[in-house]
């Protein structure tokens, strides 16, 4: 595995894995020409920071951008410091785009998560504290992972969802995640496997979901509807419903309760995990 690794001067140490040995699985699915056009869909590769004084716990984000792009900025690398000045161990995902070939995405996350628990003993993590975070489609591919996880050593611990996609139900879906991660006209079944509410079951792990109530990218009942079906299932959730913000805001300072949801999460974090 390559492995490259440079040092912050303070308190933070950055580390760059990519996730595969030579090609990555399920390579053969994405057109060639279209490997060589699009820099998100090469090289998928995680970005871990490391803080000073870690307290074991670890979070894989996903950033958004409705399966086309990947806003890595404020929904990704921007982050960072805030999670590592709580001694969490913060991970940045850079995952395949899928073309319409839906497995690829679930597919890297589920091979980031391994590889933090590889290196738990060496990263000061524990494996039984690791969750998974996403944006937008981000939090889909999140949620999907919570949801779809092969084996207990890919099921994250908790969930951490920003406005998430969560449903491919075309009547309140994101349409370009939907078309962009399913085809233009998937089949009813499919539709239905990556609908992620109604894929929760009693081992789905606990989740933290925020969203603004005037988001008009995303619509709201996808984080509702999640939480609903967490509750039905008896899985531990809170829900924080903002009055007004929008969509994509992440780790902004334009959004205007980031002191809000940074001050509950931060709680969340220190007493559910």
């Amino acid at each position: 595995m390559l492995l490259c690794a440079s040092l912050f001067a303070s308190a933070q140490s950055k580390v760059e894995l990519l996730l595969w040995d030579g090609n990555p699985a399920d390579t053969s699915a994405i057109k060639t020409e279209a490997i060589r056009a699009n820099d998100y869909t090469r090289d998928p590769a995680i970005t871990m920071y490391l803080p000073q004084k870690p307290n074991g716990k670890a979070v894989i984000m996903c950033p958004g951008g409705a399966y086309g792009w990947l806003a890595m900025g404020h929904e990704g690398h921007d982050m960072a410091q805030w999670f590592n000045n709580q001694g969490i161990a913060y991970a940045v995902l850079k995952y395949r785009l899928p073309q319409g070939h839906h497995e690829i995405p679930l597919t890297d996350a589920e091979q980031a998560i391994r590889i933090v628990r590889d290196n738990a003993e060496k990263w000061n993590i524990d494996p039984a504290k690791v969750g998974i975070m996403g944006a937008s489609a981000g939090g889909h591919l999140a949620s999907t992972l919570a949801t779809h996880y092969s084996s207990p050593a890919t099921r994250p611990d908790f969930q951490i969802l920003f406005y998430p996609v969560i449903t491919m139900d075309p009547a309140y879906t994101h349409g370009g995640s939907r078309e962009n991660l399913l085809g233009k006209n998937p089949s009813e079944q499919l539709q239905n496997e990556f609908s992620n509410e109604m894929r929760v079951t009693p081992d789905t792990p606990k989740a933290f979901i925020m969203l603004s109530s005037d988001d008009n990218a995303v619509p709201v009942a996808n984080g509702l509807n999640y939480y609903m079906a967490l509750l039905k299932n008896n899985v531990r959730a809170a829900l924080h419903a903002y009055p007004e913000g929008g969509h994509g805001w992440g780790y902004g300072d334009g959004f205007l309760y980031k002191r809000q949801w940074t001050g509950e999460l931060e709680k969340w974090l220190r007493e559910e995990i």
